[in-house]
């Protein structure tokens, strides 16, 4: 099945990337690029509430637009944290509009998705859990379907809560065999990731689902992502439309080191900025616990992933040596 080679190539990318594994990994061909087992040659779909605490819309559109990364969907949704959905949609639209007024292409579609935090059943099984089919959901299905293929699953890049991410499996469970979550969510507290604030609180039945069906990598380490663009720096942006979106927007970056989704595309996009990471798996031992986040404990043999320490000061390199690429605007 899909799934299981999905936790194969896990696997051998925990051991030097296929050094000694079966399948059908290589170290030319399939071989992952840096530390995960998912990489800048996976599709992705974005799954985000707020546009404007953070540079990872900005991000995407670069990395689509230059051709290093497929962004095939963005998904926005409304959370506690952004409760307005239409506030959220229609930045979401501003950026791409700017983006695609500046010469940026291949710009994804928006898609606006309604879905509460999903209820956790009364006999505690998660297939018991009434699906939202929310339109993200059935979009995260869709786009697993056209896009996956073996050893290069869908990527899913969530810097919200997981509510579409784990209705997708509710509406079809064999999404977990072409999907790969990577979330900016939660924390690391060595030697665990709780699955908490920021955003695993926002529907922690939710992170308990897709930490245990799907492929789930954690990104719980962050940087201060003021300094991607500062003050001083505004005046260098790029004279168009985007560069006067990021101008506006730059005041509204948050301080708040946990707001920085953005970690979440990078650790797919950009190779060498996850440092270390710990395979780990969801402790079930004392069960789902509303007021208790879930946590990810280390197990050599788990199918989930924590990253620990990430290189932040690559970040805003990257943004700037996109936005100063030549070809980043031209035809």
């Amino acid at each position: 099945m899909r799934a299981a080679a999905i936790r194969a190539a896990v696997v051998c990318a925990a051991t030097l990337a296929g050094i000694g594994c079966g399948g059908r990994l290589d170290a030319g061909h399939d071989r992952p690029r840096g530390l995960l087992p998912v990489d800048d040659r996976n599709p992705v779909v974005i799954v985000q509430d707020d546009w404007s605490g953070d540079w990872l819309g900005e991000l995407a559109v670069l990395y689509a637009s230059s051709g290093r990364l497929t962004v095939a969907e963005v998904v926005v949704n409304s959370t506690r944290y952004w409760m307005d959905l239409d506030a959220n949609t229609t930045g979401w639209m501003n950026l791409m509009a700017a983006a695609r007024a500046s010469g940026l292409k291949n710009l994804p579609p928006i898609t606006r998705s309604v879905g509460p935090p999903l209820t956790r059943p009364a006999n505690n099984q998660i297939d018991s859990t009434v699906a939202n089919h929310s339109d993200g959901a059935e979009r995260i299905v869709a786009r697993s379907r056209e896009l996956s293929q073996p050893f290069r699953p869908l990527v899913v890049v969530t810097g919200t809560s997981l509510t579409e991410v784990a209705d997708a499996y509710l509406v079809d469970p064999t999404v977990t065999e072409r999907v790969v979550v990577v979330s900016a969510l939660g924390v690391y507290k060595a030697p665990n990731g709780e699955l908490g604030t920021p955003n695993g609180d926002l529907d922690s039945w939710a992170a308990w689902i897709v930490s245990q069906r799907f492929q789930f990598i954690q990104i719980g380490t962050y940087y201060d992502q003021t300094t991607d663009v500062t003050a001083e720096k505004v005046s260098s942006l790029p004279p168009n439309q985007l560069g006067t979106f990021m101008a506006r927007k730059q005041a509204k970056i948050l301080p708040d080191l946990t707001a920085c989704d953005q970690v979440a595309l990078l650790s797919v996009a950009l190779p060498d900025f996850v440092d270390s990471v710990v395979r780990v798996s969801l402790d079930v031992s004392a069960g789902f616990e509303e007021m208790k986040p879930p946590t990810l404990v280390p197990d050599d043999k788990g199918d989930d992933w924590v990253v620990t320490k990430i290189k932040g000061p690559k970040a805003g390199t990257e943004l700037w040596q996109m936005l100063y690429d030549s070809h980043t605007f031209g035809p």
